[in-house]
């Protein structure tokens, strides 16, 4: 049967004239299949005309016409096993802690604060993954026709996501649950509180407190940024590659979920400038008054 022949035709003849809404909305899919691989020109017209000038309109079309629950079904498997091996890989060690230069007797301190922050990036990311993964295998599989090869891989693949998904989800936090506590935030928020208002009543208390602020705000700078790299790069090692993989032989599923370091270092960045301006601006209006 040639490509071109549209899916009303290869479909049995209705009773009556009846016409179905389901048979324009298969015609038009079928026909922006043949257009894209026939003619890439055509095809971008008919874009136009059926989603719309933008960007996300054409995606939504062009993932439409993929019909197929999977782009390469004979590969999903293999994807599917590199995926959950990559998942087992950074929960081991993704929160581990990392190797930090000489600081002397600031390293316990430095050691367990990157450890922390660390540890929220990978396990916020793998929260993130677990849950993606898991509605991508069930809406595939709403997709599938019953009983067909590609069905039953993504019912595998989406009970062995139910499976492991309590064991890998959980507090991205690795603080103990009362430190998490409203009263002990309180407590804490009112020290700080009462630590400011002594300082800035005398010009000594300034200048401390703005050096100090100063020091701190720098020294969370680095902590946030070296952690935010050891995050990305022990995420890249053991879940990009086959987060990619896993999409590709998906196909027509978006761009894979990304971590937040890059947001967590662009923060970093931002501290180390306010370290950077706190401390001249707080001695200089000093030195003004």
């Amino acid at each position: 049967m040639d490509e071109t022949t549209t899916a009303r035709e290869r479909r049995p003849a209705h009773e009556g004239d009846g016409h179905l809404t389901l048979d324009d909305l298969t015609d038009r899919i079928d026909s922006l299949r043949v257009l894209r691989a026939a003619n890439p020109d055509e095809a971008g017209k008919l874009l136009e005309q059926i989603g719309g000038r933008g960007r996300v309109e054409q995606d939504i079309v062009d993932q439409q016409a993929k019909a197929a629950p999977l782009w390469l079904p004979d590969r999903f498997p293999e994807a599917h096993r590199l995926m959950m091996r990559g998942l087992e890989v950074l929960d081991r060690n993704g929160a581990r802690n990392a190797k930090l230069p000489k600081l002397g007797p600031l390293k316990p301190v430095a050691e367990w604060a990157v450890q922390q922050v660390t540890r929220f990036i990978v396990k916020s990311h793998q929260n993130t993954l677990v849950d993606r993964i898991r509605k991508l295998y069930e809406r595939r599989e709403a997709n599938c026709v019953w009983g067909s090869p590609e069905h039953v891989m993504l019912r595998r693949a989406r009970i062995n996501m139910v499976q492991v998904e309590k064991g890998y989800k959980g507090n991205a936090l690795g603080l103990p649950t009362f430190l998490l506590g409203g009263a002990f935030l309180s407590s804490a928020v009112g020290a700080i509180g009462r630590l400011i208002t002594s300082a800035i009543n005398s010009r000594i208390g300034v200048i401390i407190f703005t050096v100090v602020a100063g020091l701190l705000m720098a020294a969370l700078s680095w902590i946030v940024l070296f952690s935010a790299a050891v995050a990305r790069r022990r995420i890249r090692l053991s879940v990009d590659a086959p987060l990619k993989a896993l999409y590709e032989t998906i196909g027509a599923c978006g761009n894979p979920p990304r971590d937040e370091s890059t947001t967590f270092a662009v923060f970093a960045i931002i501290f180390l400038v306010l370290a950077w301006i706190v401390i001249p601006a707080g001695l200089f209006l000093f030195l003004r008054n």
